[in-house]
């Protein structure tokens, strides 16, 4: 257990491209299978035994607080900072320095889900008796992101920009340990990027940072396809949470849902309070916020319906995402990444995207 190590979680940047379509005034945290994003993580953090955590915040700062209060519920002790100006990742860590009492600092990027067994990452850090210890994954296409590289013990070596040709399939989990001192020395008041200037300085200096390696399950939220699939892999228990209002399974159906007895609901569906879907309707690996309606015949597929949003009969939303209230009339079809904005209303077929044949 980590009673002795406290948590830095860096949130509240823009984040998703999903967050402007689909942040309700009422509804400000943008649920994940059927609660707050980051109580996934609190929830991860809680049951390794971490006890206190502190939040960096910015970007509509005053949610955070409003959501999750001072963590009792959550069994955590949990404290704000707000950063006044964008900080970065380096900076976002100094910013909060004085309210850490730890030597031990277990720092997160509030936009990934991961499944790692934070213990593990901790015990490499004490063993190693590192500086920093970084979690890295593996990943099928490492070309998409920077890599690092270690040696055969897990010392890194570097830390390198995207390439075309990477030497290693390790990248950068956004989840790392940090010695209290290390955290000290980060320049205050100014914006600083730990990939780009902290762990490059480090490196030049001899300090040891160290690297643990794992397959867990993990996924970068960053975009709307990304955060669709990680909803459904949560609901489905692919991805680790203690936070899941319910059983893992095929749906998540909150309370107040009417769903059609002949209604096909499935993949990791989050379906929201009130939510209504009609007879014969397919709804497959979607997110449907509180009061959305899937009309009868509707096929809704790796998609997002906002918040009181309709999507009328035998409509087809395939990779899309519709705003709060934004109404998609019967039988329009929207696919590849489509987006319809809050409010806005399609009329009946006003919308096609395949060819008539």
């Amino acid at each position: 257990m980590l009673e002795d190590v406290e948590a830095v979680i860096l949130v509240g940047g823009k984040g998703t491209r999903l967050r402007p379509l689909t942040l309700s005034a009422a509804k400000p945290m943008l649920p994940t299978a059927g609660v707050p994003f980051l109580a996934h993580l609190l929830s991860r953090i809680r049951a390794a035994g971490v006890r206190r955590a502190v939040l960096g915040t910015s970007y509509l700062a005053e949610t955070f607080e409003q959501g999750f209060g001072d963590g009792s519920a959550l069994g955590l002790e949990l404290t704000y900072v707000t950063e006044e100006e964008p900080l970065g990742t380096g900076g976002g860590i100094r910013n909060v320095a004085d309210r850490l009492t730890a030597e031990t600092v277990l720092v997160f990027n509030g936009d990934v889900l991961c499944g790692t067994d934070l213990s593990a990452v901790v015990e490499t850090h004490r063993r190693r008796e590192a500086d920093v210890t970084l979690h890295l994954v593996r990943v099928p296409n490492p070309r998409a992101f920077g890599c690092v590289p270690t040696d055969a013990e897990g010392r890194v070596l570097a830390f390198l920009e995207k390439t075309e040709d990477p030497p290693t399939d390790q990248i950068n989990a956004g989840c790392y340990v940090f010695q209290r001192k290390v955290i000290d020395e980060i320049p205050a008041g100014r914006p600083v990027s730990v990939e780009r200037e902290t762990f490059p300085a480090l490196l030049a200096a001899g300090a040891r940072v160290w690297g643990h390696v794992d397959n867990a399950y993990w996924r970068d939220l960053g975009t709307p396809a990304d955060l669709v699939h990680g909803s459904a892999d949560l609901v489905r228990g692919i991805a680790p949470s203690a936070a899941l209002p319910g059983p893992p399974g095929e749906r998540l159906v909150l309370e107040g849902a009417e769903l059609a007895r002949d209604a096909l609901v499935f993949g990791g569906t989050a379906v929201g309070r009130d939510v209504r879907i009609g007879a014969g309707a397919r709804v497959e690996g979607s997110m449907l916020f509180d009061g959305a309606v899937v009309g009868p015949g509707a096929l809704v597929r790796h998609s997002v319906i906002g918040y009181g949003a309709q999507v009328h009969d035998g409509a087809v939303v395939i990779d899309a995402v519709v705003g709060d209230r934004a109404i998609i009339g019967a039988h329009c079809e929207l696919r590849h990444g489509a987006r319809v904005w809050p409010d806005v209303a399609l009329p009946p077929h006003g919308v096609r995207f395949s060819p008539d044949v």
